[in-house]
């Protein structure tokens, strides 16, 4: 079975054209077990640009047969032909036994670059390793999510209890604290909630509790099954409150995972809500994309007669003021 790992560079071009790039950007992955360390430098070269890769296994191994990929992400979100050239990895007989190092560098025309490449003054570069079939032991996919999803479906050994909108949850005081940093100063820190068996949660439906409490102990993101729409996705209204419960009790991974669904789902009926709940709950990714959906083509004229539009006016000014900042030409509202 072929294993594969993939991380992604932001570069700000302004700021490594005008200043170059002093530090490299580093980042780590994993490929068949062993441990990655990417780093990428920006240079210039003449008229070139010149992206320069720089891949250390720090891992100890006998050997690893792979090869490395990175490649550049055009400004419409296309993968570009502009590759690295691949390279088999095998272990050195001159190292000391347990390191590798491989590099290889991008070039590309600036003219090229700015026209095909830069996005909102962004440049994107995916790198990566793949790792080819060897001699290694198969090991099975992590199991661990249904290994404790099903302490969910089991009361045994649950010590705390919540209670939302009158239906009740059991749960493991441990499992909650190790998710959510909130969970762990209620239940284990000076607060009433600490020595408390039972507790009475407001403000959150239970619908939402449950998923949320679902993410904590499986790490994916899952509703009950809706028989209206035949589907187990959440709906955006679904995944506006799951996103406010993780924003509640800091569980970053599951807010981002609702932020880039409620993306993936953004529409002209939908965008005005979702920016208002980016812009309340501390997503400024998501908040920053809606406000581009905003500008695109003619979706600003169509945004402003629906009712996401006269909720954001009427509950958040200051993102209104965003707008208004951004059009060329003022808005009357």
């Amino acid at each position: 079975m072929v294993d594969s790992s993939f991380t992604e560079f932001k570069l700000d071009y302004p700021e490594i054209k005008n200043h170059g790039c002093i530090n490299p950007l580093s980042k780590s992955i994993s490929a068949e077990h062993y441990s990655w360390m990417i780093e990428c430098y920006y240079w210039e070269d003449h008229e070139d640009v010149v992206l320069d890769l720089s891949l250390s296994l720090y891992s100890q191994f006998n050997r690893f047969n792979g090869f490395c990929e990175g490649f550049l992400v055009r400004s419409d979100g296309a993968p570009s032909s502009c590759r690295l050239k691949r390279s088999v990895l095998e272990i050195d007989e001159y190292t000391t036994g347990n390191y590798v190092r491989w590099s290889g560098d991008l070039c590309v025309k600036r003219n090229r670059l700015e026209s095909r490449y830069v996005k909102n003054g962004v440049i994107t570069l995916i790198c990566g390793v793949i790792a080819l079939p060897g001699n290694s032991i198969p090991v099975p996919a992590r199991n661990i999510g249904d290994h404790l999803g099903s302490l969910l479906e089991c009361p045994d050994g649950s010590d705390v209890s919540f209670v939302v909108g009158g239906e009740t949850f059991r749960a493991h005081r441990a499992v909650l604290a190790a998710r959510s940093s909130v969970f762990r100063a209620e239940l284990f820190g000076c607060l009433a909630e600490a020595t408390m068996q039972c507790i009475t949660l407001h403000e959150i439906e239970p619908s939402t509790f449950k998923a949320m409490l679902r993410f904590m102990y499986t790490d994916r993101l899952s509703v009950d099954f809706d028989p209206e729409s035949f589907s187990f996705s959440p709906t955006a209204q679904q995944l506006r409150h799951i996103l406010a419960a993780a924003d509640r009790y800091d569980i970053g991974r599951l807010k981002l995972m609702c932020a880039q669904k409620l993306w993936d789902m953004v529409s002209v009926e939908t965008v005005a809500t979702t920016l208002g709940y980016a812009d309340m709950h501390g997503c400024p990714e998501l908040k920053s994309r809606c406000l581009d959906f905003f500008m695109a083509g003619k979706n600003f004229k169509r945004i402003v007669v629906t009712e996401g539009y006269l909720w954001l006016m009427q509950r958040f000014p200051s993102v209104i003021d965003e707008i208004k900042a951004r059009l060329e030409t003022p808005i009357y509202v």
